[in-house]
């Protein structure tokens, strides 16, 4: 029998190595590679071509779904399996752009994971039906005239919110878009007035769930 050939990437070395460990006790399966970071990721899958690669959306350096872009942009049969601690709507939203065949949370079972490896292989899609139902009831139900959006904030609304998601302190934001404290705070109420929350985490939390902010504009884990 053919063996699955498996790359593994993720930036936490014990999620990595158990999950390895693990999957290579499978008979149909074979790890042929590890990785770090994107890069790195990027790095094996042109020189292993892996049958499936599972992928963390958050590494360090490169993100995982710019990983997934471009080795699909080179490598378009390489079945790739997005996993996550997250089930942002707009994580799953960009990794299916990026051309994933599959999305899951880092706390399906084993057994979960092991056959959506072999769907993936198999050309099937694979999702986390609770993020899935969630983005297909709100595209659904929808009404344009009542979304949310970055459509309604300033330019200078925008900057102040990605900023502010990278969990810089005001001081900061204003040193680097060289404008007041006070301003900072005035453009930070008018975000929270217009996305119906009261605190940063609140604003950064919606814009994410939307998709109007992504996973690069988060700190990275060097950044912690």
């Amino acid at each position: 029998m053919e063996k699955i050939k498996v790359l593994v990437a993720d930036a936490h070395p014990v999620f990595r190595d158990g999950l390895c460990r693990l999957l290579e006790d499978e008979d149909d399966l074979e790890i042929v590679g590890r990785a770090a970071d994107g890069e790195e990721a990027i790095r094996l899958a042109k020189e292993l071509l892996p049958d499936v690669a599972i992928i963390d959306v958050a590494m360090p350096g490169l993100n995982g779904i710019e990983a997934a872009t471009r080795i699909k942009a080179v490598c378009p049969n390489i079945g790739i399996l997005m996993m996550s601690a997250y089930n942002y709507e707009s994580y799953m939203i960009a990794s299916l752009r990026a051309g994933a065949a599959g999305y899951l949370l880092k706390n399906v079972s084993l057994r979960d994971l092991i056959n959506a490896i072999r769907l993936v292989h198999a050309g099937e899609g694979v999702f986390d039906l609770k993020a899935a139902s969630r983005i297909l009831s709100r595209v659904a139900g929808e009404k344009w005239e009542e979304r949310r959006g970055l459509e309604g904030l300033g330019r200078r609304e925008v900057e102040v919110l990605k900023l502010a998601a990278k969990g810089i302190s005001n001081k900061e934001i204003a040193a680097e878009l060289v404008i007041s404290e006070r301003t900072v705070q005035t453009h930070l109420v008018n975000i929270f007035r217009k996305l119906r929350v009261n605190s940063r985490t609140g604003a950064v939390f919606t814009a994410l769930k939307e998709g109007w902010l992504t996973v690069d504009d988060l700190p990275s884990k060097e950044d912690v």
